[in-house]
């Protein structure tokens, strides 16, 4: 048995569930109908006219990591990341990272021309760059415990006080164009000493009321955005036991107090080795399983969030970049046709360029961290196709209607932005309407304003 039929044997078996939940999906959770009425500038509907609509833009997030934003060794990469970028990605996370956001107490790197840190581009720069090709902004995190600055306190008020200092300066100047920010990140990891790296753990991570008091703080300066809860990919896994799991009852327990938590987040990192992928990867890869998980989830009332995925090429042959492609295309199914699902975010774009594989390892042939969707040299590999596809073509609508006698069209397509491209009278004019299940979409366009 080849390695891609000994890789894919779970998503293959569970070919008929995949399908089953997604047809429903696309039916009655992803999909809506929307109406348009046409009138002049009068108020006079217009019978008639030829109405296209063209979907621009998803409503469910599609989404990768910023970091390499600007940070290439040469213009050209840089350039063409940024064109990469938008093809298949409609969100971008950008880095909140405390040690390297404020390495120096009082100074934070907010402004695009602050002193350079690697994968850590300056806010303002990450949106600026979301404003000028369409894309939305996210926070990537708050209060992410291991990468506290070395100067900040250690005692749990001292730490209180720096971190309430630290999301209100960044709500402040935020909160109008970051929608969504990730308050707490893996508090199932550990307390590590990260003291080498400039940065350490505090006695606040170990906190009876950690996320309470980080969610309350984020909510009093983020009155109106969404805040987000975000674990590690152990929560598919040794974190899950139905709603008995820790991560489920640590939710569950916040909520009851009253915690202001609006998402769910889940990472799906698959950091194994080749040697480990068979065994390791099987409850990753079980359609049935992973059904389950985001059931449990579901439970409890919030929208969820693939916050974080990397999915491992180990090579750059044809066979190994390929089964990349389709582990993440059956992936993206499943995740897509959970209703409560509101995002999916790639991690790393390109390889070469993760946390911890350095540039030398990528010339060595090292094949860990071969996770990205565009190879070193920032050609796309079959994933980004892919994904491409699915957005762009798949799971896209275009539609083509007239108008009645009430100057009503009406049209059926997925949840997203549209370019409504009406032609009356020998004139046409373009007029955006989003067709969205939150509200009742039933949109005026009068013509000759």
């Amino acid at each position: 048995m080849s390695r891609t039929d000994t890789i894919l044997a779970g998503f293959r078996q569970g070919e008929d569930l995949i399908r089953d939940r997604l047809d429903d999906a696309l039916r009655h959770h992803r999909t809506g109908s929307g109406k348009v009425q046409i009138v002049d500038a009068d108020g006079k509907a217009v019978p008639g006219a030829k109405v296209r609509l063209v979907q621009k833009n998803h409503d469910f997030q599609m989404g990768a990591n910023l970091f390499m934003l600007e940070e290439f060794e040469c213009a050209e990469k840089n350039e063409r990341y940024k064109e990469l970028f938008p093809q298949v990605f409609n969100l971008g996370t950008v880095p909140f990272y405390w040690s390297d956001l404020e390495p120096e107490e009082g100074s934070p790197r907010f402004a695009a021309d602050s002193p350079r840190v690697y994968r850590r581009p300056a806010p303002d720069l990450c949106v600026d760059y979301c404003k000028s090709v369409g894309i939305t902004p996210k926070c990537h995190c708050l209060n992410y415990d291991v990468w506290t600055p070395l100067w900040a306190p250690d005692d749990v008020d001292g730490v209180k006080r720096a971190l309430d200092k630290r999301i209100r300066e960044c709500a402040e100047r935020y909160r109008d164009v970051i929608p969504s920010w990730e308050v707490t990140n893996e508090l199932y990891c550990g307390k590590h000493d990260h003291f080498a790296q400039g940065r350490k753990s505090t006695q606040f991570f170990t906190a009876r009321d950690n996320v309470e008091w980080s969610f309350n703080t984020a909510r009093r300066y983020l009155p109106t955005n969404e805040l987000i809860i975000n674990e590690a990919s152990h929560a598919w896994t040794s974190l899950f036991t139905y709603q008995r799991g820790p991560y489920y009852q640590q939710i569950e327990r916040a909520l009851d107090k009253g915690t202001p938590i609006d998402a769910v987040g889940l990472q799906f990192h698959i950091f194994f080795r080749a040697e480990q992928e068979e065994a390791a990867t099987k409850p990753y890869y079980t359609p049935a399983h992973l059904y389950n998980v985001m059931d449990t989830y579901a439970m409890l009332g919030l929208p969820m969030q693939i916050t974080e995925i990397t999915i491992p090429c180990y090579t750059d042959l044809p066979e190994d970049e390929e089964l990349q492609a389709e582990i993440l295309r059956y992936l993206m199914q499943i995740w897509f046709s959970h209703p409560a699902m509101e995002a999916a975010i790639y991690w790393n774009v390109v390889d070469g360029y993760a946390a911890f594989a350095p540039q030398e390892d990528m010339q060595a042939g090292e094949n860990y961290f071969r996770g990205g969707l565009c190879r070193f040299d920032m050609t796309p590999k079959p994933a980004f196709h892919m994904l491409k596809k699915l957005f762009r073509e798949e799971w896209h609508t275009e539609a083509e209607t007239v108008t009645d006698e009430g100057g009503w069209a009406g049209w059926n397509g997925f949840w997203g932005m549209y370019d409504c491209e009406i032609t009356a009278d020998g004139k046409t004019t373009v007029v955006p309407v989003h067709l969205t299940k939150k509200s009742g979409n039933r949109t005026r366009i009068v013509l000759g304003r």
